[in-house]
């Protein structure tokens, strides 16, 4: 496989807080992703019968900049990365969510952030609700704002706005 190891299929796990977090979430959970995304697709299923989509990790632009000057952008102590995802649905019911917050990037510090539909030069980011029957797919980026020091360590996916207990996690170089 491209890039080492497949990503993982994570299970929910409670939140964990301090060096506990970081040993649990980003301990041998990680798998490989190359520098620009691992390319690798994971299987997710949602909380509802019928609800699966494959989910693979393109890209991932760090730092990104802002596509609009006037609009918000990182400040002195903080900046954007943005990951590009593939959605596909390969289940037998409508996926209609919001791919933003059903995304998450942790740090090396264990940190969670969770994604926003900001727009960056790196490309166009999902709308606000991406509604794709079955068959259906789309790709686009989901920002996340992180400590301009913080070390991203991993991107997790998860359907139904990122509560459904089936995660993806890709880990980032």
């Amino acid at each position: 496989m491209p890039g080492g190891r497949a990503p993982a299929r994570v299970p929910r796990r409670p939140r964990l807080r301090g060096a506990l977090a970081t040993v649990a979430l980003l301990g041998p959970l990680l798998l490989g992703a190359g520098p620009d995304g691992s390319g690798e697709t994971v299987s997710l299923a949602g909380n509802e019968p019928g609800q699966r989509l494959d989910v693979t990790l393109v890209r991932v632009v760090d730092p990104a900049s802002p596509a609009d000057p006037e609009g918000p952008a990182a400040d002195a102590s903080t900046r954007l990365l943005a990951a590009r995802f593939r959605l596909e649905n390969t289940g037998t019911v409508e996926y209609n969510d919001s791919p933003a917050p059903a995304a998450h990037l942790l740090d090396t510090a264990g940190k969670r952030f969770a994604g926003l539909n900001t727009a960056t030069t790196a490309g166009p980011s999902f709308p606000d609700t991406v509604t794709l029957g079955p068959g259906g797919s789309a790709e686009g980026f989901v920002t996340f704002r992180l400590p301009k020091d913080a070390g991203p360590a991993a991107v997790q996916f998860a359907l139904n706005g990122g509560l459904a207990d089936d995660v993806g996690q890709w880990s980032l170089p």
